[in-house]
């Protein structure tokens, strides 16, 4: 009976260790999502077919990540075979995916910044940036993370 026992304190405090890594337990013993407030913020531009768009991710917490993923869309083509930054990748030719690094609780994440072509030359672009991924933590406050922002082709730095 001592050994039982003890067997299951180990598998107990195997569960809370589990359990304690990023998320707790229920009532009910099941796994609660940790709470974050991811928010982008940043500027875009356009001129002569050049779109630039610079922006940071942030965690408002309570718990920190250890990674996100921005998505960053636009109403228009981009041009093909262009280089992104490391940590970014093409999700067909009109989103980029970026991971934006650990977002931990009261902290930002590294700088995100494009530098990409459209196809042909347009007077405007719709450029989206929302969270596409935060690892699974519960957001109570979506509207700082998911902004559409007019971009005319004036080459002036409009924020989001």
């Amino acid at each position: 009976m001592f050994v039982m026992r003890k067997e299951l304190s180990a598998v107990a405090a195997a569960v809370a260790m589990v359990v304690g890594a990023g998320t707790s337990a229920g009532a009910d013993g099941l796994a609660i999502a940790p709470e974050a407030d991811v928010a982008h913020h940043g500027h875009v531009s356009l001129t002569s077919g050049r779109l630039g768009v610079s922006l940071v991710s942030e965690n408002h917490g309570p718990a920190s990540l250890a990674d996100a993923t921005v998505r960053v869309s636009f109403s228009v083509p981009m041009a093909g075979a262009q280089v992104l930054p490391a940590r970014c990748l093409w999700g067909g030719d009109r989103v980029v995916l970026c991971a934006t690094g650990a977002l931990r609780a009261g902290g930002t994440g590294r700088r995100i910044t494009l530098d990409l072509r459209t196809v042909g030359t347009p007077a405007e672009v719709v450029v989206g940036v929302g969270t596409q991924w935060n690892g699974g933590a519960t957001d109570r406050n979506p509207d700082n993370n998911e902004h559409r922002v007019l971009t005319p082709a004036t080459g002036d730095l409009y924020a989001f």
